[in-house]
């Protein structure tokens, strides 16, 4: 079970890393911190540098202390809200499948984050060597609630800091809401997060 965990942790960690530092820095085909600011600008995520500067730290640091399995229960929160807004903010409306931009991976994610925070890390990780190491029920759920709660309070923040815009005279706002509560996805060709393209 522990290297079954390890490898777990490897695999999901070492996930979320490329994706933050796709945000971040540009790696692996990412679109970088400007890319991402714009992103985040679409979906109404406001201040966008800052939610993009956000999104791309939670990533890679809670990517590398789920890997290293090091503050398991909350690196794994703070992944879940990640993913968490991603299926708010672009995939719910493009239903489950990834092939046509829907939450399916991001759920995973989601459910294989929940799994460590509950059972732990494992023998082969930080936590143990520290005696840091948390299990239980409580734990996995604490994780997951933290994180949908994060998210929820993320997406809140953003909306109210997006900037007023005068009506146009049809009626209709400048558009300023490019993101998603149940309109159709400005990204809809997205798979695991914001902003990652297929």
């Amino acid at each position: 079970m522990s290297v079954a965990k390890l490898a777990a942790r490897a695999l999901v960690g070492g996930l979320f890393i490329g994706h933050g530092t796709q945000k971040l820095k540009g790696w692996f085909g990412g679109p970088g911190l400007e890319g991402t600011q714009a992103m985040m600008q679409s979906l109404n995520m406001h201040p966008p540098r800052r939610n993009a500067l956000a999104a791309g730290v939670t990533e890679t640091a809670g990517g590398a202390l789920l890997a290293a399995g090091l503050a398991t229960p909350l690196a794994s929160a703070a992944l879940i809200g990640v993913m968490t807004t991603a299926i708010r903010k672009v995939h719910l409306p493009n239903g489950p499948w990834a092939a046509n931009g829907g939450w399916e991976y991001n759920a995973v994610l989601i459910a294989a984050c929940t799994m460590l925070a509950e059972q732990g890390p494992g023998a082969a990780s930080l936590d143990r060597l520290l005696g840091t190491e948390r299990t239980g029920f409580g734990w996995g759920l604490g994780a997951l609630a933290l994180g949908v709660a994060a998210s929820a309070a993320t997406v809140e923040a953003g909306r109210r800091a997006a900037p007023v815009t005068p009506a146009s005279p049809s009626g209709t706002d400048g558009g300023t809401d490019g993101g998603t509560d149940g309109g159709g996805s400005p990204y809809p060709d997205t798979a695991g997060d914001p902003v990652t393209e297929d």
